[in-house]
């Protein structure tokens, strides 16, 4: 909302759009809710009547993205509880990297090449937090993704879903462009 106080919505289609996560707040998914995000497609979305998303008279905004070859991803992966955690594979090396796990109450968590510029990246941001950065809970960010390389529960607990999106450190470093 830019006219009012409220929370910060997330939608990610693994997930459903009947489901929702919080940015500015650890709890894990909420939902079914058929009122808030009714229909998604390549180029619209739609909304209910649920007042967290769509309340008569408040400006809302929406920030919207997709996965570009070379540029972004996103996904969703199952943690193995094991400090050889999972790969993700993005096609590109991240610059950026969000992470959230959605089973229950998890921080959010932002990792940085300029913050944490080699392997093992242990420092982070927590965007549903107003502390400084965080140290721990630590990834290695590679050519062609991202490698979990700790089995905390806050990003590799055994069974449990996590969501990610990662943007390119080199956006289309492959492009034959001129």
């Amino acid at each position: 909302s830019r006219s009012a106080t409220g929370d910060w919505l997330v939608m990610h289609e693994s997930i459903g759009v009947d489901h929702f996560l919080k940015l500015n707040l650890t709890q894990a998914e909420v939902g079914p809710y058929s009122n808030v995000f009714t229909s998604v497609s390549s180029t619209t979305f739609g909304t209910g009547n649920d007042s967290g998303i769509n309340t008569n008279g408040v400006t809302k905004i929406a920030y919207c993205f997709a996965p570009v070859e070379g540029y972004s991803a996103m996904g969703s992966y199952k943690g193995n509880g094991d400090a050889d955690g999972p790969f993700l594979f993005t096609g590109m090396r991240p610059a950026f990297i969000l992470t959230k796990g959605v089973d229950d109450a998890e921080d959010w968590y932002i990792r940085d090449t300029s913050v944490s510029p080699f392997n093992e990246v242990n420092q982070s941001f927590r965007p549903n937090d107003s502390g400084s950065e965080y140290s721990g809970r630590t990834i290695d960010i590679l050519s062609n993704g991202f490698k979990i390389t700790d089995s905390d529960s806050q990003i590799n607990e055994s069974g449990k879903t996590y969501l990610y999106y990662a943007v390119a450190e080199h956006p289309f470093k492959t492009s034959r462009a001129r």
